[in-house]
């Protein structure tokens, strides 16, 4: 049986304003008995979370559907309306491949519009950076794109910005919601009305989004020596074909090959099990390719082409898929080479990144005397710092482990167009250099340690399952573990409590950073173990650090199955 709580919602859906399909939908769950499915669609409201909304499409208030999509624009433009008083709002507003991804971005449009802002929508499907790039180029005062990232192709989701171009923060986030929950009835929200107000925009923000990027290059003389540089690119059937590809090509890129089978955006992503380029799985096609040409690089890009996943060939001339730590230090290292080589460097640059992310990054920042921040889980916390220090400090790079990377402040979020651009560049530049990408990253690791990192989640759908997470997350709270993998744990970071406490001396000193459900363990060897509930997925996600020195690249394999095992043991340890 239902919950009075989900009764309520799902008699209120029935009762209301909403259409027809939407009721006969529902009705049949209920003569179905289905009431699991009716529980998880109707026992909360979706909320912002890292991502900002995102769900399972299908009827019901924890779902992606019309009636949460204009209750979500609604909210927005409320507190926009209060937020700018007196002024015309401005919005931009982009999708990506996904199913019902077009028609939610109309939705959208069209409640803005409805509502009397101006609307800026893209006409076709664009990548997400470019629409945070957009915002600050046309002034708006605020921005939505309509995705659900590299999630399974059930999902779709809403990510709303600010007039910075980076995601919503608290307080705007927080206060959007509050403004969405006074919504009780689907009449207080207008859906149709001044059309008028909904201005097409596209190519001409492609140029000049492709023109500022460009301007960002530095090897540019190597890289017209290696204009034969064969890449292989796929979009994975989403954004990135509209932009990647043509900004290679601005660069100054030739031999651009790219996976025909893959290239066509389609919402179902029939090619892939999943268009993630986290997974080995989403590469495999732009792998066999690289092989049959004798590739020298491999870019993937996810659907809203935010995120982006490389292969590049070992010292034996197989194919190994990077992950985002190793992408994103490689950019890092390469990026302050350049910036010291041009004489750029004075103490008043930084780099951005965030605290589940490889401490190698810092390391590499500290040689080449330029800060690093670490932040909090998610893109929109990098777009905070860079708005904070805005006229004060330059921002080079930054990124996540989650194959997420931003050079330059054009865009204020993860830039996998931008990205892709610049992980071409290092490989023309270390193919110019007589070297590889490999090599590369093996004297990466001799210059500033072996830093090894892995990612375990957890899926725990539904209600049940994210009690289930809350419990996982108290016990390891409560019960913090005191040995992992042989090395005692000295230090516990809890960012709920923003409390850091020496498990040594019992001192407790304060975290300086935003409160969010995370746990951190550090060991005497300098392992680093986080722990963190997904904001955008029923997931729970462990992030695990090794590292040791390595002192010449003969020792690279012998080294990495050391630290394999050892990342090994604490999962064991863990019992997760």
């Amino acid at each position: 049986m239902l919950s009075p709580e989900v009764q309520s919602k799902v008699n209120q859906w029935l009762n209301g304003a909403y259409d027809e399909e939407t009721k006969a939908e529902i009705t049949q769950l209920l003569n179905d008995k289905n009431y699991t499915e009716l529980t998880n669609s109707f026992y909360k409201d979706l909320e912002f979370g890292t991502g900002g909304l995102r769900g399972i499409m299908g009827v019901g208030s924890n779902k992606m559907n019309k009636y949460t999509i204009g209750a979500a624009t609604q909210g927005i433009f409320n507190y926009l309306q209060k937020s700018f008083a007196g002024e015309q709002i401005k919005v931009a507003i982009a999708c990506d491949s996904r199913n019902n991804s077009p028609f939610f971005a109309k939705i959208t449009a069209q409640v803005f519009a409805a509502n009397g802002a101006k609307v800026y929508l893209f006409s076709e499907l664009r990548p997400t950076p470019e629409l945070s790039f957009a915002i600050r180029h046309l002034g708006c005062h605020s921005g939505v794109v309509i995705t659900a990232s590299h999630n399974p192709k059930e999902y779709n989701g809403y990510k709303a910005y600010w007039n910075d171009g980076a995601q919503m923060l608290s307080p705007h986030d927080t206060n959007s919601i509050l403004e969405v929950q006074k919504i009780t009835s689907v009449s207080d929200i207008k859906f149709s009305g001044n059309e008028s107000n909904i201005t097409h925009i596209g190519e001409e923000i492609d140029k000049e989004y492709i023109q500022k990027i460009t301007s960002l290059s530095i090897s540019k003389e190597a890289i017209q020596r290696q204009k034969d540089l064969k890449i292989v690119f796929t979009p994975l059937h989403g954004s990135g074909i509209t932009l990647v590809p043509a900004l290679l090509k601005s660069f100054g890129f030739e031999n651009i090959h790219i996976v025909e089978a893959q290239a066509t955006p389609d919402g179902n992503f029939p090619t892939t099990p999943s268009p993630n380029p986290e997974e080995k799985a989403a590469l495999e096609m732009a792998v066999q390719l690289a092989k049959k040409i004798d590739a020298d690089l491999v870019l993937a890009t996810d659907p809203d082409a935010d995120r982006v996943g490389i292969a590049i060939k070992d010292l034996e001339g197989n194919w190994q898929l990077l992950n985002g730590n190793q992408t994103g230090a490689l950019l890092i290292y390469y990026m302050l080479q350049a910036w010291q080589k041009a004489g750029k460097i004075d103490g008043k640059q930084f780099i951005c990144k965030t605290i589940v992310s490889s401490y190698i990054m810092d390391a590499i920042a500290n040689k080449f005397g330029v800060k690093c921040y670490n932040v909090l889980t998610g893109f929109k916390y990098i777009g905070e710092i860079i708005r904070q220090k805005e006229g004060k400090e330059k921002f080079i790079v930054g990124g996540e482990e989650s194959y997420g990377y931003l050079v330059g402040d054009f865009s204020r979020d993860k830039d996998a167009v931008a990205s892709c651009a610049f992980i071409a560049e290092l490989a023309a530049f270390a193919k110019d250099n007589h070297t590889s990408l490999y090599e590369m990253l093996i004297n990466m690791y001799i210059d500033f340690g072996f830093y090894k990192e892995k990612l375990k989640s957890i899926t725990k759908p539904g209600k049940t399952g994210q009690e289930e997470i809350k419990a996982m997350m108290m016990g390891f709270r409560n019960n913090p573990p005191k040995i992992l993998a042989g090395s005692k744990v000295i230090k516990l970071m809890d960012y709920e409590l923003s409390k850091e406490t020496n498990l040594t001396t019992g001192v407790v000193s304060d975290i300086q950073l935003p409160t969010s459900d995370v746990l951190q363990f550090l060991t005497q060897d300098g392992s680093l173990i986080s722990a963190r509930p997904s904001g955008t997925e029923p997931k729970i996600k462990f992030y695990f650090s090794v590292n040791e020195k390595l002192a010449h690249k003969s020792e690279f394999e012998k080294i990495d199955a050391t630290l394999d095992a050892k990342i090994n043991q604490i999962i064991n340890d863990l019992g997760i």
